[in-house]
């Protein structure tokens, strides 16, 4: 319990009175004698008022507080949370409102004061931005209750438990909500078109049309029938895709707000959802983290938020990368040919990374995607004005082509290479899988 501004004027007051009637014995008026009396009269009655105030504030109830927090929240975005406050006394009530955050979120408009009547509620709210995944625990509120007549004021840590989910918030690289994924597609340019008679996958019998070949004549329905009927073929639908995330130490370096792990999380889940709705089947491995992670591929929308739950609480850490290490392990776990999406910011010193992924190609289909810091693009771009300037530049230029040549080892190879800053990696991703996708080249 503290003493309030207003109990703090009160004495200032009095201290100043005190000045005054210091001043008038010292010249031994005649006055001087009441105005002592009268000061040590307003002296008591502030003390008594102020202990009567604590005691009635000591004694009241703490307000009864709800909170609604969304269960989930994505993250770098804004969310709303609600605090309903419920005052039970028969007394006005006057407060001031702070929610405990736990750390790794942000808010903003705490704390908030309210003036409750009897037997009133109010709600208040404030905004709740995730700049970590994970999972999240809100323990206690707290509350800074005045007393009646305004004199003191108490600190109250009432608790109030709720929790909720951070999940990367992949649907801000297009802008809009989840549903609206198509429609960003086809302004991107991207969108696949079926295609009829040129894939691998029965999808129907219909009547002959002028322009399709005989090979895709079934004599057998035709001699049913008694007239000309064709198979249609669609583009095979049952294709597996492995997305390997690399959570070691290559991807902690940040770009803008998001790490680069983070950035390759959003791309790799908004293709999830692109690959499942094509009818093929997904899954995740994470290698170099610190719990293991593995989601078999399978199809369906059911898929996406089986893929959420086990991925929402990765976290890099600060381990090499063993890629042979990893190779094996994909092996053992993925019989059938897949293609496998390796995402990682690949760095000079990744010289084992061409024989790991040489193993992996001879059963599957490997596309190495490698994160590019947006910095080194800008400071190649940059004026050159003095001497650090050069370094700069001159470092960077030698980095870029250790990193380059290590890229073209992998392309001489035949393994399929994407180089791309964090911000392009969902869409030219997209772009690679529906490309491969609509040659039949998975």
């Amino acid at each position: 319990m503290n003493p309030s501004r207003r109990l703090l004027a009160a004495l200032a007051v009095l201290f100043a009175l005190a000045l005054i009637i210091g001043v008038l014995s010292a010249f031994a008026l005649p006055a001087q004698a009441l105005l002592a009396n009268l000061w040590w009269g307003l002296l008591l009655s502030l003390a008594l008022l102020a202990l009567f105030d604590a005691i009635r504030l000591h004694r009241s109830p703490s307000p009864r507080l709800q909170r609604t927090l969304p269960g989930n929240l994505p993250l770098g975005r804004w969310s709303d949370v609600r605090l309903r406050v419920q005052n039970d006394l028969h007394q006005p009530l006057i407060l001031e409102v702070f929610d405990q955050v736990p750390a790794g979120l942000t808010f903003e408009q705490l704390p908030q004061r309210l003036r409750l009547s009897p037997a009133e509620y109010g709600e208040i709210g404030y905004r709740l931005k995730a700049i970590r995944r994970g999972r999240y625990e809100f323990n206690h509120c707290e509350v800074r209750l005045s007393s009646p007549l305004g004199l003191w004021r108490s600190r109250r840590i009432l608790p109030l438990h709720a929790q909720t989910r951070v999940y990367p918030d992949f649907t801000r690289l297009h802008g809009a909500p989840l549903m609206a994924v198509d429609n960003w597609l086809s302004r991107l340019g991207v969108r696949q078109q079926p295609r009829r008679g040129l894939g691998m996958e029965f999808h129907q019998l219909r009547e002959y049309r002028e322009g399709d070949v005989l090979r895709q004549i079934d004599w057998k329905a035709t001699a049913r029938k008694r007239m000309p009927i064709t198979r249609e073929y669609q583009d095979e639908r049952d294709q597996q895709i492995l997305l390997m995330l690399d959570c070691g130490r290559h991807m902690r370096s940040q770009d803008g707000e998001l790490a680069h792990f983070d950035h390759a999380l959003n791309a790799s889940l908004l293709l999830a959802y692109v690959a499942l709705r094509q009818g093929d089947a997904l899954g995740v491995y994470g290698f170099a983290a610190a719990r293991p992670c593995f989601v078999a591929p399978a199809k369906g929308q059911q898929q996406l938020p089986r893929l959420l739950n086990n991925v929402y609480d990765l976290e890099t850490t600060l381990q090499p990368v063993d890629f042979h290490a990893v190779a094996s392990d994909v092996l053992a776990r993925q019989k059938r040919r897949a293609l496998l999406v390796l995402l990682s910011n690949l760095r000079d010193d990744d010289g084992e990374l061409l024989e790991a992924v040489q193993r992996l190609s001879r059963q599957h289909r490997v596309l190495v995607v490698s994160l590019r810091e947006g910095i080194l693009d800008r400071l190649c771009q940059r004026k050159i004005g003095s001497f650090d300037d050069a370094l700069a530049y001159l470092g960077t230029r030698d980095y870029l082509g250790a990193r380059s040549q290590l890229h073209q080892r992998l392309l001489s190879h035949g393994v399929a290479v994407l180089d791309v800053p964090p911000h392009e990696l969902g869409p030219q991703l997209i772009s690679r899988y529906l490309a491969w996708k609509k040659a039949g080249t998975l």
